[in-house]
């Protein structure tokens, strides 16, 4: 599996015959605006789109590039019927606790606490994301937006992630002192990416007081537009 960082919480799954854009937020993104990876070739060859919340720094080019490619749409209930009414074609509504099967592999939606809206409009509620291919391939965890909080054992029992994907950047979400207790106490992950820090000012900057913490485990911190291999 190809795991691709394209800055903020926007990251790029590949495997099999699938290209998963997770929180697409790129135009707009200043991260994202300063890796060497093109919008084209970021969302080339998308084939699915999976959002976390409506937040407009997780919703970011949704529309785009489910227009232009033609991907299916991941999304909470009110989100994605949100989007269906902004001309995105292919749409599976979901909700936490539900799982949905694509091509290769499954989806499912798990509890986040954070909030969802847009312009205004309430868009359900946040949610983590699970992608669990249908081949050894490992199963990844984007937490989306959240605190630590104890439901998170449950997700670790019952999807066993192998790589997660943790927001860290504090104020909106976890700081690095929770994202390191979450990643410690809950889940057993071979592989972890942070995220949801460096964008804007208010948040922070580095990864650095994360990576402190998770001394003795396995934490990549890649930059916009570089991909890292798990297996």
């Amino acid at each position: 599996m190809q795991i691709t960082w394209l800055g903020h919480s926007a990251f790029r799954l590949q495997f099999g015959g699938a290209t998963i854009l997770i929180d697409p937020f790129l135009k707009g993104n200043p991260a994202f605006e300063g890796a060497t990876m093109s919008f084209d070739q970021a969302t080339e060859g998308t084939t699915h789109v999976l959002l976390t919340h409506g937040h407009d720094d997780h919703i970011g080019s949704t529309v785009e590039i489910c227009q232009a490619t033609g991907a299916t749409l991941y999304a909470g209930f009110e989100l994605g019927s949100y989007l269906a009414g902004k001309g995105v074609a292919n749409v599976e509504l979901m909700n936490p606790g539900g799982t949905v099967a694509a091509d290769g592999f499954k989806v499912s939606l798990t509890d986040a606490l954070h909030s969802s809206s847009s312009e205004g409009v309430y868009l359900g509620t946040a949610c983590g994301v699970v992608v669990t291919p249908d081949s050894d391939a490992p199963a990844v965890y984007h937490m989306g937006d959240t605190d630590v909080f104890p439901g998170m054992s449950l997700i670790n029992e019952f999807y066993q992630p192998e790589i997660g994907l943790v927001p860290i950047g504090d104020r909106f979400t976890m700081g690095a002192k929770g994202a390191a207790y979450a990643c410690r106490t809950y889940f057993h992950f071979k592989h972890i990416l942070p995220c949801h820090y460096g964008t804007f000012p208010i948040i922070d900057q580095t990864a650095d007081a994360f990576v402190d913490l998770m001394t003795g485990h396995r934490v990549h911190v890649p930059k916009p537009g570089e991909t890292i291999e798990v297996d």
